[in-house]
């Protein structure tokens, strides 16, 4: 039997929601696809067709649209991770703030304040990038997956997200692989040596760490690698060079063994007054000057904090926590990765602060193992959000104040939702534009009760 064509259609896009979602009428039915760019003419394959719109797949930009005026990198298209890239900034803060604002708008009606990052480009202090070609039996190449794409990577020239360091070491690690001939792990077979590199930066103190992470099938050369770096001239300086081994079928990066072959196993960042230790593998806010304007914000309505206690779940490395304990009774951190837990207590330490304990455990957990009476909740999930069970006991612990700290408004607009269905209030939303010409923001909101 014959399969059906898809249908192929055009449309000139109407409207973008978030996040990056597109929509355009064809027939009376509206066209839901994700990606574009408002005023682009677009061809579409149909999918599901279901009573009042018809869902889709993003062909081919057929004409560019009225908006797109902005100068891009030259990977733009192939490359995906700066969507806004194309548009004004301006017209990008006012696309973000109208799309939170229609997100929220049924438990939301007052304005939506959005804040800009104090950097538009060169503010990422982590990118992870995949060994690959960029074509069938290319050279090997270091960069990021092509749009649609799981085997091709994309060279990453003139990314406009990061510090020139990375390019200089992401560029002096193709030569290195190239000139030894190191085979990349193929996907098919899962047979190779290069897997990933990460690259942390600490833009507040210029110390960079250079993660490479490897099969065991064959022995890699550290010492050789070591020594091409340090001998690459860069405006920071290498602290830590990374060895992590992952034998894992999976597509990610799974630290099985985690060597430091030069240096520390951390580089620092500071926020306000405080340093904290990011090591290998540890959450730290991709943008941290964004996200010092960020945290002030959520601190600012946590409210008046003295003599009291709080909760700072999914605490990370301890960065709001050590924060707020600067003016809190007492502050507990709850995180699932124990190697973030003992980074924090590291810092808290070192930071002079002795009113905040961090524990290492899932949330769901440890927040039944605290006895203390909890007035300020901090949380600041994973992109899924909180876990519903989890949610229970964070309702059942009686704050009178949540702030919800997120990546991924969708979720937290979820998880207000049965706050609200429990007696809290939504009394401020805010949007900080932490990663600018991408679809992504951050938000965050207070929620109190009597």
């Amino acid at each position: 039997m014959a399969r059906r064509k898809k249908k192929i259609i055009e449309g000139k896009i109407e409207k973008v929601n978030f996040p990056n979602m597109s929509e355009f009428t064809f027939e009376d039915k509206k066209v839901n696809f994700k990606g574009g760019i408002e005023g682009q003419k677009v061809s579409v394959v149909v999918g599901r067709k279901r009573a009042n719109h018809m869902e889709a797949k993003l062909l081919e930009t057929l004409e560019k649209s009225e908006l797109e005026t902005n100068k891009t990198c030259p990977n733009y298209l192939e490359c995906g991770g700066c969507s806004y890239q194309s548009v004004s900034y301006e017209y990008e803060l006012n696309l973000k703030q109208r799309q939170i604002k229609e997100l929220f708008e049924d438990i939301y009606s007052e304005e939506v304040e959005i804040f800009e990052s104090p950097l538009k480009s060169a503010y990422r202090n982590k990118m992870e990038y995949t060994f690959a070609d960029m074509y069938k039996d290319s050279p090997i190449m270091l960069g990021m997956h092509k749009k649609n794409r799981f085997y091709e990577v994309v060279d990453t020239k003139e990314c406009n997200l990061v510090h020139r360091d990375f390019e200089v070491i992401r560029n002096a690690i193709v030569d290195f692989a190239r000139e030894k001939e190191l085979p990349f792990v193929k996907k098919r077979n899962h047979e190779g040596l290069l897997r990933h590199l990460i690259i942390r930066y600490a833009l507040t103190t210029g110390e960079i760490m250079v993660n490479i992470v490897t099969t065991t099938q064959s022995k890699f050369d550290s010492k050789s690698f070591v020594d091409m770096l340090l001998d690459l001239k860069l405006e920071g300086k290498i602290k830590s060079i990374v060895h992590t081994e992952n034998d894992s079928l999976a597509d990610a990066v799974v630290p099985e063994k985690v060597n430091i072959i030069f240096g520390d196993d951390y580089i620092t960042e500071k926020i306000f007054d405080l340093e904290f230790k990011v090591t290998p593998f540890s959450f730290f806010q991709p943008n941290v000057f964004g996200a010092i304007n960020l945290y002030s914000k959520a601190i600012e309505l946590c409210g008046d904090i003295e003599n009291k206690v709080v909760f700072d779940l999914y605490s990370g490395t301890g960065t709001i926590g050590q924060i707020v304990a600067r003016k809190a009774k007492e502050v507990y951190g709850i995180e699932i990765v124990k190697e973030a837990v003992e980074s924090a207590n590291k810092s808290a330490k070192e930071n002079g602060l002795t009113n905040c304990t961090f524990i290492a455990g899932d949330v769901l957990v440890e927040i039944e193992n605290r006895k203390e009476i909890v007035d300020v909740i901090v949380v600041d999930p994973p992109r899924d959000g909180i876990n519903q069970t989890a949610l229970e006991k964070i309702i059942s612990c009686g704050a009178k104040t949540i702030v919800y700290i997120s990546c991924n408004p969708k979720t937290q607009k979820r998880d207000a939702k049965i706050l609200i269905e429990n007696g809290y209030k939504l009394k401020t939303l805010k949007v900080f534009n932490q990663f600018p010409r991408t679809v992504h923001v951050e938000t965050v909101v207070l929620l109190s009760r009597k």
